[in-house]
C-alpha cells in the first residue's frame, strides 16, 4: 500500500491479513484447542483481532467478552457490541465494577495510572477464567506501536495465550479494519482504553501514534539513530520522546529475565515440534 503521508512502508492488508490468519489457525491448533476468547472494548484494535479470528476459525469459535467498569462512556459498549453483531460471534458481559473498586478502596481517585491498572488486570483475570470454562485461548488486542512504547499494562491488556497484531503498527491495525470492512465506528473514534473519563492513548501520549509510527519504522525498522532522525525532518522533542520510551519500557515485551543455572536447557521449537 502506497500513502503519500509516509506509509508506502506498511504492509499490504491483504498480506498482513493472511499471515495473521495463517498464524492463528496454526497456534491455535497446535495448541491443542479450537477456540479462542476476546475482551471486545469497542476500540479498533480488538474490533481487528476478533474479526482476524472470526475468518480464521470461524464465528463459532470466537467468542467476545464486554468488560465495562461503572465510569465506562456508553458508547464503548455499544460500540463493541456493534462489532460482534457484524462478527457474528457469541458475547457475554461481565461488569468489573464490584471486583475492581474492592481492590481500589485504598487508592487515591487522582491516581488514575494505578486505578487504571487495576482495571486492566481484573479484565484479564475475568478472560482468563472465561478460556479455563470454555478451554479456550485468550487472543491478544495489542499492536507494534503500543508494545515498543510501553502502552501496556502487564498482566493486564499485556497478558495473552497470543496476538494477531504484535507484529503490526497502528496504521497497518488501520488499513486492516478497513479491509475488513468494520462498522466506521472503529475507524473514526480516538484511541482510548476508556480507564477514565476523556482518556484518550494520544492525548497521554502527546503525540499521535500515526507520527510515533513514522518514527518507530525509521527508528526500529531502519535502524537509524537520533542524529539521521533528524535529519530526515522528524522534531526533536518527538524522537526523544519515543527513544526514550522504547528504552525505559522495554521490560513490558522483553521476556522475563531469571536467573539460569548452567548446563540446565531449554527445549527449543524444534524438540517441541519433534516426535518422542
Amino acid at each position: 500500500m502506497h500513502d503519500s503521508n509516509g506509509f508506502d512502508w506498511i504492509i499490504p492488508a491483504e498480506t498482513a491479513s493472511r499471515c495473521c490468519q495463517d498464524f492463528l489457525r496454526d497456534t491455535v491448533s497446535g495448541a491443542g484447542f479450537d477456540q479462542v476468547v476476546i475482551g471486545l472494548s469497542g476500540g479498533i484494535d480488538s474490533a481487528v483481532a476478533a474479526a482476524l479470528a472470526v475468518r480464521a476459525l470461524g464465528p463459532d469459535h470466537v467468542r467476545g467478552v464486554f468488560l465495562p467498569y461503572r465510569t465506562s462512556h456508553p458508547s464503548s459498549l455499544a460500540d463493541a457490541k456493534a462489532v460482534a453483531e457484524n462478527l457474528g460471534i457469541a458475547t457475554e458481559t461481565h461488569d468489573i465494577s464490584a471486583m475492581a473498586d474492592a481492590l481500589l478502596v485504598d487508592v487515591p481517585a487522582d491516581a488514575l495510572l494505578r486505578r487504571g491498572n487495576v482495571m486492566a488486570r481484573c479484565r484479564m483475570i475475568v478472560l482468563y477464567d472465561i478460556s479455563a470454562r470454555d478451554r479456550s485461548l485468550v487472543l491478544g488486542t495489542g499492536n507494534r506501536t503500543e508494545t515498543l512504547l510501553g502502552y501496556a499494562t502487564l498482566h493486564g491488556d499485556a497478558a495473552f495465550a497470543l496476538n494477531p497484531l504484535g507484529d503490526l503498527y497502528k496504521q497497518e491495525v488501520r488499513a486492516l479494519a478497513e479491509y475488513l470492512d468494520l462498522p466506521d465506528v472503529v475507524l473514526s473514534k480516538a484511541p482510548s482504553a476508556d480507564l477514565w473519563q476523556d482518556q484518550t492513548d494520544e492525548d497521554e501520549l502527546g503525540y499521535t501514534y500515526a507520527e510515533a509510527d513514522k518514527v518507530l519504522h525509521h527508528m526500529i525498522d531502519g535502524q537509524l539513530g537520533s542524529r539521521q532522525l533528524l535529519a530526515l525532518g522528524f522534531p526533536t522533542d518527538l524522537v526523544a520522546d519515543v527513544r526514550r520510551r522504547v528504552r525505559t519500557q522495554a521490560f513490558k515485551w522483553q521476556p522475563v529475565p531469571y536467573a539460569r543455572i548452567e548446563n540446565r536447557p531449554m527445549p527449543d521449537a524444534a524438540w517441541l515440534a519433534g516426535e518422542d
